[in-house]
């Protein structure tokens, strides 16, 4: 899909503030209101746009143990990666997962309340997936660059 400059700004607007009404994002971008409707939900349409959401603080909801874990398979098979990620899907713990190339199949980035709970995911759920083979932790001890926004080029 090829973007345009008002694509661009509409993109980089609704990235860090999506909650700005469209009589503001219009303002801004120089466009009118029923125009930028127009706009807005033809990137909502083509999938550009996924969702709108609220980023929480993990330590405010009492989520401050973040883990990198990554998670091996026994066997390189479509049933096997199908049941990985139908269970994971389940797992409220997991913010993120990618499934990767290398040493490991998946990388998760878990959010906990403290070593107890996630004691209990890695007990309890993850390791109880029959096609587990290896899992491996690591904990974050900082946050160095947290950025959900992503620079729009001009073509896909």
């Amino acid at each position: 899909m090829k973007f345009d400059d008002t694509d661009k700004k509409i993109l980089d607007i609704l990235q860090t503030r999506s909650n700005i009404t469209n009589a503001q994002l219009a303002s801004e971008v120089g466009i009118s209101p029923s125009g930028m409707i127009e706009r807005v939900k033809r990137l909502e349409n083509s999938g550009v746009i996924k969702n709108y959401v609220a980023l929480v603080d993990h330590e405010k909801v009492n989520k401050s143990l973040l883990a990198i874990v990554s998670v091996s398979l026994v066997a390189h098979r479509l049933n096997a990666f199908e049941v990985f990620n139908t269970k994971v899907m389940e797992y409220h713990e997991v913010l993120e997962c990618f499934n990767t190339a290398g040493e490991e199949d998946f990388i998760l980035k878990v959010a906990v309340k403290d070593m107890k709970e996630f004691q209990s995911f890695i007990i309890d759920k993850l390791t109880r997936i029959e096609v587990v083979n290896k899992v491996k932790t690591s904990f974050v001890l900082s946050t160095v660059k947290y950025n959900t926004k992503v620079e729009i080029g001009g073509e896909e």
